[in-house]
């Protein structure tokens, strides 16, 4: 944090940029030209938060942004204390505070509050969906939620300096886009799907009918970069290899785009990817991956993002690297900005 007084903004999901004066001691916010928040700050083995002013009409905002802001600002700091003279119902109600001891005193988790849905999924359903179990393909595993259209996560990574995006793949607007990036010879020693555009067509049409898989396109600044599939694991392949949950995701991954390779690319997206498949479902306890056991560059970046490979296994037309990320974990160690 820094220790003279200073002025810089930080974009935020779906609101405009949220603009700061702080010291060591103190943090102003100002949103949309609005004063927001007002803060003394107190620092010891956790960052103490005295709330001098709030806007009364932004309540919830003012509370989210200023811990937004505080943790963006400072990756290492896990709580922050908030001393209050009101009992913040709301934010105690949706997680993003949670009543101390001391009478007086909220902490904010890091853990917690990136588990929050709001902003990043923006326009979410308010519950997760029922569960009725049923039987396809020999596979017991529980009803699915219809897909969603459109952009389903946005998040500004402050450490790129751009947004992070991913939204859902509509073949008429990406498939040739997509038949540029599998018939990439980077691509297509991994993935061996290269093809005609009609081929490339049928395939996605199945993937578009298959309950169990959604299509991304992931954006860096709303520029298509790659394509993902986030699949059930229970009903994919992979479940006979590993004793898979109802509710883990996996996911397939793939860079088109030269100029967006690289490992602090790989950080924001996979983080992004992983992120939005943890919020979509609360249920979800574990993404899983497997890519080649040699693609070591992959299985290296997956590392990286506290991943950790279970064992190696034998599909029938590859040798494939199991690699899992809990839930727990990834928050825990999660290094979202």
């Amino acid at each position: 944090m820094p220790s003279d007084t200073a002025t810089c903004a930080l974009s935020l999901p779906r609101w405009r940029s949220l603009s700061a004066d702080e010291t060591d001691c103190h943090l102003s916010l100002v949103l949309e030209d609005t004063p927001l928040v007002r803060l003394r700050l107190e620092r010891g083995d956790d960052l103490n938060v005295h709330l001098q002013y709030t806007c009364p009409e932004r309540p919830q905002q003012a509370l989210w942004a200023a811990c937004y802001w505080l943790f963006s600002r400072d990756p290492g700091c896990q709580r922050l204390c908030w001393h209050l003279a009101q009992v913040p119902e709301a934010a105690l109600a949706s997680g993003l505070l949670v009543a101390d001891e001391q009478a007086g005193r909220y902490r904010c988790e890091r853990t917690l509050f990136w588990q929050l849905p709001q902003p990043w999924l923006g326009e979410s359903l308010s519950g997760v969906y029922p569960q009725q179990m049923q039987i396809s393909a020999g596979k017991r595993h529980p009803r699915r939620a219809p897909k969603p259209r459109g952009e389903v996560y946005r998040r500004f990574d402050a450490r790129l300096g751009a947004w992070i995006s991913l939204r859902t793949l509509e073949i008429d607007h990406d498939l040739e886009r997509f038949n540029r990036w599998q018939n990439n010879p980077r691509v297509l020693s991994f993935w061996q799907e290269g093809g005609s555009l009609e081929q490339h067509r049928d395939y996605l049409s199945k993937l578009e009918a298959d309950p169990h898989t959604l299509t991304l396109i992931g954006c860096f600044d709303d520029q298509p970069f790659a394509y993902f599939e986030a699949y059930w694991a229970k009903e994919d392949r992979i479940a006979p290899f590993y004793a898979a949950d109802d509710y883990d995701r996996g996911i397939h991954m793939l860079v088109g785009e030269q100029t967006h390779r690289g490992p602090h690319k790989v950080a924001s997206w996979l983080s992004a990817l992983v992120h939005y498949l943890f919020l979509d479902d609360p249920r979800t306890q574990r993404v899983v991956a497997e890519p080649r056991a040699d693609n070591a560059k992959m299985i290296g970046y997956m590392h990286d993002q506290c991943f950790h490979c279970e064992k190696e296994f034998d599909f029938p037309h590859k040798r494939a690297a199991l690699m899992i990320l809990g839930r727990e974990r990834f928050f825990e160690r999660c290094r979202l900005m």
